[in-house]
């Protein structure tokens, strides 16, 4: 059967509403309800008094406020907090399998040491005692600035304490993992002027023009994001998905509208392009509140028109100017980006056109549009003093090149640190914290990661799991997890209000685990002098309190503090730019390189197909793994036992000799895998796409071993603006195994 692209559309549309209406969840939690019974290890609680308390969880960057229901002492039930700003008694699936990372048998339950390839026990004050003997040996010998540290984030007071420490010692690398935040704080700081963070008044959108944003995929705060979902079928608004893959927010949304990968800020300047010359943007927003514009539109005009790019994204022009004009004329138009869940930083110049939309019908910092958040200012600490050693050791810079004359608008650059490693005999550095994080597993080109790590002296991992960077550690300093301590939870991903979560201890800690925060304070107070000045704290949760002030009593009680007054910055003040206007261009803004649309790595005539992932709210696939509970959930066309599948469209499985289940050799420019074959009428024809979240190597017996992590195929490509991974795919080849 010959599938035409009208066709191809209807088909996979409609098949996948058919999906939607099966019976298949209810089975898949049937079958669960019986499985879970059988681990040995499930907790079993006596019938007791039962308890409940308001916490944050911070699994995610979502920041959902939870409910933790208690039998006497031991947890039985992680459930949403009604009333919460963000999710409102919603909650995803792994916020609801708490209950499983805190009893599960992925825990680190007390402090290890590697000896000679193995990890044995020690104790908390001898560990703390050899790392600061090593990081004073490292100091005496003038190599401060080799010390690094790599965090999951760089928002509250762990993140801050982390990177205090590292100051004061003389390292300036401390490093955050890559994310969208990268790409969309560099947005508003180039166009908006602003230092801040973006926040999308989804509620009061009515058109959502999605560039590969997993909308119900996990981008931004999750729940919010399905109830918003929901909200906009039911108050008649439109979603437009844009991406090669029907993906479960492709198949919830109004429209589906297949793409090349990496071509989506081409078709941003397309869409721009037909608003333009159709006269259909905001004159009010364009005349008082732009700067720029008649350069802009010029370099538009002449290089975007809707043919050139049908030829470049795959998309035909029709289709292009329809959309336009269904975009600009809506009430509430919003457009959004950050691939997936938001996990790569992608194209700064790709989040530059996507935001140039919102700014063309006039969308920016009011009612159903993007909004500059100040950044959380509420940790006040006395300024950092000094010593000589510090003070050399600072001023060596840092080893990823952020903020270097050639990476001059990045704050960190994670992705550059392998080649960097790999490409001399010695390692750059001598002592790496990892916290909150786990690269060996998350990043792209895992296989050179590990390399980079094998050559590092000393990997201190503050993990609470027996993740693949914690089993490549010397050190393993076990975190309580969020359900054992307190930490703040600043900012909500994409929320348009400030807020700041609370996590808190709803039970004691479970093993011989030890907060972060009083790991680093210990650590400082053994090294003395300017050191332990800088730590005047007697423990973390002094810390904390000192540093919530007023704030305190309202988190601990309601385990948020939200600024519910907070409005839009609005039109007039809301840009710190030169012109005090939004900039379409700028001096700054010219400098950075042209757009142009992400190639994947790789030869075409070797590989002639591209592989991209995909996420799933059921394949957890960040800093965490998945618990026994989810990865039971994942459909059998996606993993069988072990087995991993890959979907193709059966027109290009056909030509291939592939068919239903078959297994196959899939190999991409960064190494093979053996992969079974799922036929997709959901996916463009040359695509191949497979999950992310599989292929563990650590954890437990439920988890590892299960599929591939796609991470081991895959590699950065630099955007030449920023120095950030703008990747999403690969180029690869399909043959039968």
């Amino acid at each position: 059967m010959k599938i035409d692209r009208r066709s191809f559309l209807s088909f996979t549309i409609g098949g996948a509403a058919g999906t939607a209406l099966t019976p298949l969840p209810w089975k898949i939690t049937d079958d669960l309800s019986i499985w879970t019974q059988m681990w040995p290890w499930t907790p079993v609680p006596p019938d007791g008094e039962a308890s409940y308390v308001n916490s944050t969880c911070s699994l995610c960057p979502g920041g959902c406020g939870i409910t933790v229901r208690k039998i006497d002492d031991r947890v039985v039930k992680v459930e949403g907090m009604k009333g919460h700003p963000v999710n409102d008694g919603g909650i995803c699936v792994l916020g609801l399998s708490g209950t499983q990372l805190l009893y599960g048998p992925m825990r680190v339950k007390t402090p290890l040491k590697k000896v000679n390839g193995r990890f044995q026990k020690i104790s908390w004050d001898d560990a703390i005692a050899e790392i600061s003997s090593k990081l004073g040996e490292l100091r005496s010998k003038g190599k401060s600035h080799k010390l690094a540290c790599i965090s999951g984030t760089d928002r509250g007071t762990v993140a801050e304490l982390l990177n205090r420490f590292l100051s004061v010692c003389g390292s300036a690398n401390f490093i955050r993992t890559p994310s969208m935040q990268d790409s969309y704080e560099l947005t508003l700081h180039l166009m908006q002027g602003v230092a801040g963070i973006p926040g999308f008044d989804v509620e009061n959108a009515n058109f959502i023009l999605s560039f590969g944003s997993g909308i119900i995929d996990g981008w931004g705060s999750p729940v919010r994001m399905f109830k918003a979902n929901s909200s906009w079928k039911n108050a008649g608004g439109k979603v437009v998905q844009i991406e090669p893959r029907l993906s479960n927010t492709a198949a919830k949304s109004n429209k589906w509208i297949p793409i090349n990968p990496g071509t989506e800020g081409a078709l941003a300047l397309g869409l721009a392009n037909v608003i333009i010359k159709e006269s259909l943007y905001s004159k009010s927003f364009i005349n008082n509140s732009s700067a720029g514009f008649e350069k802009w539109k010029r370099r538009i005009l002449d290089g975007y028109n809707p043919e050139i790019v049908a030829k470049v994204t795959g998309i035909d022009k029709a289709t292009i100017e329809s959309l336009a004009r269904d975009f600009a004329r809506s009430a509430k138009p919003l457009a959004i980006c950050g691939r997936g869940q938001g996990r790569a930083p992608g194209s700064l110049k790709e989040f530059m056109a996507v935001h140039a939309l919102n700014a063309l019908v006039g969308n920016i910092n009011k009612k159903g549009g993007v909004w500059s958040l100040p950044e959380p200012d509420y940790i006040g600490w006395p300024e950092l003093k000094m010593d000589s050693v510090a003070s050399t050791g600072m001023q060596r810079g840092r080893i990823d090149g952020a903020g270097s004359k050639k990476y001059v608008h990045a704050r960190y650059l994670l992705s550059r640190l392998p080649e960097i490693f790999n490409s001399t005999d010695g390692s750059p550095v001598e002592v790496l914290f990892v916290s909150e994080s786990n690269p060996c597993y998350t990043m792209p080109d895992v296989s050179s990661v590990k390399k980079a790590f094998e050559k590092i002296p000393l990997v201190v991992s503050f993990s609470s799991y027996m993740d693949e960077t914690a089993q490549m550690a010397d050190f393993i300093l076990p975190n309580h997890i969020y359900l054992e301590r307190y930490e703040d939870v600043p900012a909500a991903s994409g929320f348009q209000k400030p807020i700041i979560g609370l996590s808190k201890p709803v039970v004691d800690p479970q093993f011989n685990t030890k907060h972060t925060g009083d790991v680093i304070i210990q650590l400082a107070k053994s090294m003395g002098g300017f050191i332990a000045d800088a730590f005047s704290w007697d423990n973390y949760e002094t810390c904390l309190k000192e540093t919530l002030g007023e704030k305190w009593d309202e988190l601990a009680e309601n385990g948020y503090w939200v600024d519910s007054v907070y409005e839009a910055p609005g039109w007039k003040g809301g840009f710190e730019t030169a012109s005090g206007k939004f900039e379409f261009t700028s001096a700054e803004i010219n400098s950075l390189s042209r757009y142009t649309p992400v190639k994947p790595q790789g030869d075409e005539a070797a590989f002639p197909l591209v592989l991209v992932p995909y996420d799933s709210m059921r394949l957890a696939a960040g800093f965490i793994g998945d618990p026994p509970f989810v990865i039971k959930t994942v459909e059998d066309t996606v993993l069988k036992v072990k087995d991993v599948f890959v979907e193709i469209n059966p027109a290009t499985a056909g030509k291939l000799g592939l068919s239903e289940g078959r297994y196959a050799k899939l190999t991409t420019p960064k190494g093979s895998a053996k992969v079974k074959v799922h036929l997709f009428d959901g996916i463009m024809p040359g695509i191949v796409a497979m999950p992310s979240g599989l292929g563990h190597t650590a954890y437990d017996k439920f988890l590892a071993g299960k599929g591939i992590n796609i991470n081991q195929l895959t590699g950065p490509v630099e955007d030449t603006s920023t120095g950030h991974d703008a990747a999403w795919g690969i180029r690869a080849k399909l043959v039968k195994a």
